[in-house]
């Protein structure tokens, strides 16, 4: 703990410098900035303290805030995030029970300063988001830690176990959801002791599909998206899609980058393949044959319009964005061999023969090509091999748990 304290103060300057540089630059809010130094305005004292990393986790999140809500109607709930996008994601559920903030940098001052400006009752960590020093100093204040959903592959438990770190933290634990049976042995290889794990629950498997706010009048099987791009994936998509609307020039493309900051950039690339389009902050009527979708919050618009769904991240070496929301709007998968973040969940619908495994431009086109039987079969295949996934308890049960130990 010692020697990551102090490679964390050594690199803190450099961090600060990159975050300041992001404010001046327009990138984040100025509060966003104050809040991850432990500032910001105070939450309500007493709410369960409940951290996501990015968009993804906190979908993911959604089924485990809506049981503790269920349960707890007067619930105050204090969520922290790491990215301007998920900030703004939590902000608009508009929901006057959750207080949103950026979370605090992990430095000991900066934690100290939020427990002590907001008081939370509890933390809870979602999926792999595990912190020492905000573990630590939130044990220390007596409040019970959390981590639902967490998953950790054998060979991240090495690395934490050869920093020495992995034990420490372990200890920091009150109880721990593990997604899948590995992840659970991996927790306990750290030292997690069995009395503290709780049933297992993989919060991807429980997302619902709430309806789109608005229609595309596309027809749904000419509709291609490619979801939550990178960095040298929008070249692929665009070759593809040049490629497939050379076969049939009723397809359409929704292009949704990661990152909308990222919109410019993006909408050179498709000038230089000779393709229209027009961009969802426009205003415009969607006439073009490629959409840029470069608005925060509406996935699922383009997730029902579509009837095939690139995965991004998986032709970039980012892990790959999540199969589960697709799926849950009936999209047909493709995605590359970048897969660590979701890989059982990969396995599963590639072992089904539910996903169309990809590696470049050409062989995207092909996909992009799949008649509406195929998609419609692809669907139906990815909604069973991912239902399969279900194992252990629900999002009620864990909430209860949560709920008694933090004694709420």
């Amino acid at each position: 703990m010692i020697l990551y304290r102090l490679l964390l103060s050594l690199a803190l300057p450099v961090l600060l410098a990159r975050l300041l540089g992001r404010v001046l630059r327009g990138g984040e809010p100025a509060a966003m900035l104050a809040e991850r130094l432990g500032g910001g305005e105070a939450a309500a004292p007493g709410a369960l303290w409940l951290h996501a990393a990015s968009n993804g986790e906190l979908a993911s999140a959604r089924p485990l805030i809506a049981a503790l809500q269920a349960a707890r109607p007067d619930l105050r709930l204090l969520v922290t995030v790491n990215t301007v996008t998920a900030r703004a994601m939590a902000q608009g559920w508009g929901d006057p029970r959750i207080a949103v903030r950026a979370a605090p940098l992990d430095a000991r001052w900066s934690v100290a300063r939020f427990l002590a400006r907001h008081r939370p009752a509890a933390l809870i960590g979602i999926e792999n988001e595990l912190w020492p020093n905000r573990f630590a100093m939130a044990a220390a204040r007596g409040l019970p830690v959390f981590v639902i959903g967490a998953r950790m592959s054998a060979r991240s438990a090495a690395r934490w176990r050869k920093t020495g770190l992995g034990p420490r933290l372990m200890a920091t634990i009150t109880a721990l959801s593990a997604q899948d049976e590995a992840s659970e042995a991996a927790f306990q290889s750290l030292g997690l002791p069995a009395a503290r794990l709780l049933p297992r629950l993989n919060l991807k498997t429980e997302i619902s599909a709430p309806p789109p706010g608005f229609a595309l009048p596309w027809p749904r099987e000419k509709t291609l998206l490619a979801a939550s791009t990178h960095e040298g994936e929008e070249e692929i998509v665009l070759e593809a899609f040049a490629r497939a609307r050379a076969h049939d020039p009723e397809l359409r493309l929704i292009l949704a980058p990661r990152h909308p900051r990222r919109a410019e950039e993006i909408a050179r690339l498709i000038a230089a393949r000779g393709l229209a389009h027009v961009s969802r902050t426009s205003g415009a009527a969607p006439g073009a044959p490629v959409l840029l979708a470069d608005t925060m919050g509406e996935m699922a618009n383009w997730y029902a319009a579509a009837g095939i769904c690139f995965i991004g991240g998986t032709l970039a070496p980012k892990g790959g964005h999540t199969p589960f929301e697709p799926v849950a709007y009936g999209c047909a998968l493709a995605h590359g061999p970048s897969v660590a973040n979701h890989a059982a969940a990969f396995a599963a619908l590639d072992a089904g023969g539910a996903a169309l495994a990809v590696r470049d431009a050409a062989t995207l086109a092909a996909a992009f090509e799949t008649a509406p039987a195929g998609q419609a079969d692809l669907a139906a295949r990815a909604q069973a091999a991912l239902a399969a996934l279900r194992d252990g308890a629900g999002p009620a049960t864990l909430a209860r748990e949560i709920l008694a130990q933090s004694r709420l």
